[in-house]
């Protein structure tokens, strides 16, 4: 997910560089929507932590 985030946001990079506004917001919107779900689920694991564990 993070490799998404990161791939929409150099979309955006380039875009924006090209004068394409209107795609590059949309790349810039996805890209944070994505890191923002990958930091959700990041602390998520952190949380409950890796599971399966035996004593």
């Amino acid at each position: 997910m993070l490799r998404w985030a990161l791939i929409f946001l150099v979309l955006a990079l380039v875009a924006g560089a090209l004068g394409a506004g209107g795609v590059a917001g949309l790349s810039m919107n996805i890209a944070y929507v994505l890191f923002i779900v990958f930091l959700i689920l990041l602390v998520v694991h952190f949380v409950t932590g890796r599971g399966g564990r035996r004593i």
